[in-house]
């Protein structure tokens, strides 16, 4: 992850034949518009690899560190394209900084270049918009199959109160469908709960179609899709490119360049959106639904096959489903696929006449969905994962099923007739592409062994190098540099490294003389260890644990033992906390995986992160048990092959947390000693990370903090 090596001076945009723009020119447009703006080596060569691409149709997984400016970097060259572009992001914040800062800066600095402004336009899916038609049934929708059947967390009803702010939001929202323009429930300020929203919006799967839709004509759903096939580039997420792929690609517009950022996620939305699920709560809510359609005891079936589910759910401890289905499960999943079959069947088709096919269509799609899944649960196919869900608190009870993998999916509906250019900060795990390749279903050979010289210089290495507890004081650093490229049949990789020089600006410290940690929580040893690191700073510490209670215990710790002040994750909004991190200088932020990603505190307010242990999947998370358990079954090792790759991207997203600018300075603090300790897997994840300064020595640690808060 280190600047690769490039020629004196910069590349030279040059114009394609014809007097047509380039890539490189549309680029330094773009960098020459920002205040400031500079041309950045890593940045100039994602571009021109990206124009290769397009070019060949031969798909890149690009590596971009922090700071290369990787938005820029494929959103100039996409502007070469005929017809729209499609960007998929991971996360609402990457979205939004495309949509309202850098797709409008862009189409500012290009126009003169062009001869015309570039259009661009976002697309999510149907429920995220208004829908008429459901807002206009929800004025004669019973209260029970509205606003007050979906379960409240913990249980139990509204409260009248609550009741009545709900039915004043909804006020609020037929008032706004009369004066906006999108529908978009992005753009409804102030917002309104959940359950409101889902009262006037439509899934995909119950919507009646534009043509048989009384409000076709007006629909704010169809009208962004049909801005979207106009548009030169399109925005759209993880989520809704997964469903376009499931659903036979008919939902994004068509397009011959794909751009998929925050790659190393997309698996796993593919597989969330192929994931599906029983709840009792659901099945009521759809038999209530197509009650007035049923006869009485058509209806009392599905009710019952419902009552089937909640005693089989009740009774089934939670976790991975094994051995087959419990025979209570089973039941209930063949009473459900009866009851469906045959309300299904007394529904019929929807015709041209009927009064009123949006309710039809919506008790059908909700009887077919769970039709569907009962089917797929029953079939107990070798390729699918089923569990029971429990959540501590009590919320909800789910028996859930999902496929064992998605590359086979992937490589089957992802790069047909597009070209694919996928990238993230965190794609060459171990210091290869390959492992990020395979599970986004691209043929990817396995590592070469080593040369039997190579193999002898190493260990004649190893063998000279001091050991840690009697190195002297200079502080070991990661020998690392830019990863070598991985192909495979139709694609090819890159890593453009980071602007940062990140052995200058950050340590990278492992806590190797802690105990190896075995219990939940946060271990006494390593609580003592995070007061000395936060008391040597003073603060400036974003803490990144492995689960609320570890979480919770040190912020105990540093109240009792300090006078910092500590943010925790839960008790105010997470928007609340980060923006307090940032402002009051002294204080200290904790939390679990969520702050892993989506915290940008540049500056000197976050100093220090610490990561209590390495953040391997918990043994009780299905699917990655169930993945491992296969693996090992072919003969293979499932922790390596599965549990190590999860851990090597999460410990690089929360590592990433630190070094957000070129001025920023700080210490990573690890006090897990198996990243050093462990043979096996230590040296794999730290290949993962960038390349910071590396020790083990606490003194060297304490005495950087300290040197930074004096600063």
């Amino acid at each position: 992850m280190t600047p690769p090596r490039t020629a004196a001076g910069p590349a030279v945009p040059k114009k394609r034949r014809g007097g047509r723009p380039g890539g490189g020119e549309l680029l330094a447009a773009a960098v020459g518009a920002v205040p400031g703006g500079a041309a950045r080596p890593g940045q100039q060569q994602m571009a021109e690899a990206i124009e290769r691409s397009i070019a060949t149709g031969e798909h890149l997984l690009v590596q971009a560190g922090t700071g290369t400016g990787k938005s820029l970097a494929y959103l100039a060259p996409a502007l070469t394209v005929d017809g729209p572009v499609v960007v998929s992001t991971a996360t609402l914040a990457l979205q939004s900084q495309l949509v309202d800062h850098d797709l409008p800066r862009l189409a500012d600095a290009v126009e003169p270049v062009l001869g015309r402004r570039p259009t661009f336009a976002v697309l999510k899916g149907r429920h995220h918009y208004l829908c008429l038609a459901r807002l206009d049934n929800s004025v004669e929708e019973e209260p029970e199959d509205t606003l007050f059947d979906a379960p409240r967390p913990g249980g139990g009803t509204k409260w009248l109160g609550e009741a009545g702010r709900l039915g004043k939001q909804m006020q609020r929202l037929r008032d706004w469908a009369e004066k906006t323009a999108t529908g978009d429930r992005d753009e409804l300020d102030p917002g309104v709960d959940d359950q409101v929203w889902r009262s006037a919006s439509m899934p995909a799967r119950e919507c009646v179609g534009a043509t048989r839709c009384p409000f076709g004509q007006e629909c704010f759903a169809e009208a962004s899709r049909a801005r979207a096939r106009e548009a030169d580039i399109v925005v759209t997420n993880h989520s809704l490119l997964a469903v376009d792929m499931l659903a036979g690609r008919h939902i994004v517009p068509p397009h011959k360049l794909l751009v998929v950022d925050e790659a190393h996620e997309l698996a796993d939305r593919v597989s969330s959106a192929a994931q599906a699920e029983l709840e009792p709560q659901l099945i009521d809510r759809s038999a209530r639904r197509a009650r007035p359609l049923l006869r009485p005891d058509v209806a009392e079936r599905l009710t019952e096959a419902g009552d089937a589910l909640a005693v089989g759910l009740a009774e089934a401890p939670a976790g991975r489903i094994t051995n087959g289905l419990p025979p209570a499960l089973r039941e209930a999943c063949t009473l459900l696929d009866a009851a469906t079959r045959a309300a299904l069947e007394a529904i019929g088709d929807i015709k041209a006449d009927d009064p009123d096919p949006v309710r039809k269509q919506q008790a059908k799609a909700a009887l077919d969905e769970l039709s569907t899944t009962a089917q797929r649960l029953l079939e107990e196919a070798d390729h699918d994962v089923a569990w029971v869900e429990k959540p501590e608190n009590g919320s909800r009870r789910a028996l859930v099923v999902a496929p064992l993998s998605v590359a086979g999916t992937l490589a089957t509906h992802l790069y047909d007739e597009r070209t694919v250019v996928a990238t993230s900060a965190t794609l060459a795990l171990g210091g290869r592409f390959d492992t990020v390749a395979r599970a986004l279903g691209l043929d990817a050979p396995p590592p070469a062994p080593p040369s039997p010289a190579a193999a002898a210089l190493a260990t004649a290495a190893a063998a000279a190098r001091p050991r840690p507890e009697v190195a002297d004081a200079e502080v070991r650093r990661t020998v690392t540099g830019t990863v070598p490229a991985t192909e495979g049949p139709g694609w090819t990789s890159l890593d453009v490294g980071s602007p940062f020089d990140y052995a200058r600006q950050g340590i990278l410290y492992v806590a190797a003389h802690l105990p190896r940690p075995s219990v939940s929580g946060l271990p006494e040893a390593a609580g003592e260890e995070l007061l000395a690191l936060v008391g040597a700073l003073g603060g400036r510490t974003l803490g990144l644990f492995s689960s609320r209670r570890a979480a919770q215990q040190a912020a105990e710790l540093v109240r009792a033992r300090t006078d910092l002040p500590v943010l925790l994750q839960g008790e105010e909004a997470l928007p609340l906390l980060v923006r307090r991190f940032r402002e009051e200088r002294e204080s200290c932020l904790f939390g679990v995986m969520s702050l892993w990603q989506g915290v940008d505190v540049p500056g000197d307010s976050c100093q220090l992160v610490v990561i209590d242990r390495l953040p391997f999947p918990r043994p009780d998370e299905p699917l990655a048990a169930a993945r491992a358990a296969a693996v090992d079954a072919g003969g293979g090792s499932g922790f390596a092959a599965v549990s190590v790759p999860i851990a090597a991207v999460r410990l690089a997203q929360g590592v990433g947390r630190l070094i957000r600018a070129t001025g920023d300075r700080g210490v990573v603090a690890v006090l897990d000693s198996r990243l050093e300790t462990a043979r096996g897997y230590g040296p794999f994840l730290r290949r993962s990370l960038p390349p910071f300064w590396y020790t083990t020595r606490p003194d060297v640690a304490r005495g950087a903090l300290e040197r930074l808060g004096k600063s």
